[in-house]
């Protein structure tokens, strides 16, 4: 009797055991899921980090997120935001680096707040501690259930960071020095190998604002090492100059070092520039 019983007590403590661990493993959606978004701009990175509360029929702005109250711009703790680099905002100046991100909801306008306590909550912010404030419009929109943070109008230079929630969409523009980062990381490398001297000459000729600077990096590229890619990032510069006759000079070079080459991945392109900047002669022979 007394092992039958033992028996009975070690079975229910197993079954009441494996009832606890069923439940610790218990997987629930979140009421309010966290979120991470990224976008580059130029050489900048940009994330903003979240929890995303839905609207589920309530009314959200004016009455559950109240009107001119600081706001952490989610839920639970306060939103992150990111930067890489130094970025300028509304022309505020933010160095790079981690924010908490609030803000002051408006009926047409919200106040933004980068604060430097990452751990700063509505009870604990500190006006001090703010890095930058500025106004962003309210957009009306069609209804967007979860808080969500976007990238839109991304380039080089700039990106903007949409707040989206219910039906009003929140903006501010990003604005980003790459041409100030890329000559620096330019001056960090040249001296190196014909290979860098090319990439500054074409990054010059990609961006179509300092051709003669580009020039002069390709014809560096060229006396370190004469390759068709750097001959052919000179005509390239030509053509953009508009001096089609060097340009087709140059190109023909290009073809030439690029046929006893392994690698002439810009084959086409150089075949069909040799014909289109071939210089043309009128009915004296002149060029």
């Amino acid at each position: 009797m007394k092992k039958k019983i033992q028996s009975i007590l070690i079975a229910a403590a197993i079954t009441l055991g494996s009832g606890v661990a069923a439940m610790a493993q218990l997987q629930l959606p979140a009421p309010s899921p966290a979120a991470m978004v990224m976008q580059t701009a130029g050489l900048t990175e940009i994330t903003v980090e979240y929890s995303s509360p839905g609207v589920k029929g309530r009314s959200v702005f004016g009455s559950l997120v109240p009107y001119n109250e600081l706001w952490r711009t989610g839920a639970n703790s306060a939103t992150k935001i990111n930067f890489s680099k130094d970025v300028t905002i509304e022309g505020n100046k933010i160095p790079k680096g981690k924010y908490s991100l609030f803000t002051i909801p408006g009926a047409t306008e919200f106040t933004v707040i980068l604060n430097k306590d990452l751990s700063a909550s509505v009870d604990s912010y500190k006006k001090e501690e703010d890095v930058a404030r500025f106004m962003a419009k309210v957009k009306a929109i069609e209804s967007r259930e979860r808080l969500t943070f976007l990238f839109s109008n991304t380039s080089d230079t700039q990106t903007t960071v949409d707040m989206e929630w219910d039906k009003v969409r929140v903006s501010f523009n990003v604005m980003v020095d790459t041409d100030a980062q890329a000559k620096e990381n330019i001056d960090k490398e040249l001296g190196r190998t014909w290979r860098t001297y090319n990439s500054a000459a074409r990054y010059h000729l990609d961006n179509k604002k300092d051709l003669e600077g580009g020039m002069k990096y390709a014809d560096i590229s060229i006396s370190l090492k004469e390759d068709w890619f750097n001959v052919w990032t000179k005509a390239q510069l030509f053509a953009a100059m508009g001096k089609n006759a060097d340009a087709h000079k140059w190109a023909l070079k290009a073809k030439e070092l690029g046929d006893k080459s392994g690698n002439f991945f810009y084959k086409d392109n150089v075949e069909k520039a040799i014909v289109d900047w071939k210089p043309t002669t009128d009915k004296k022979g002149k060029k």
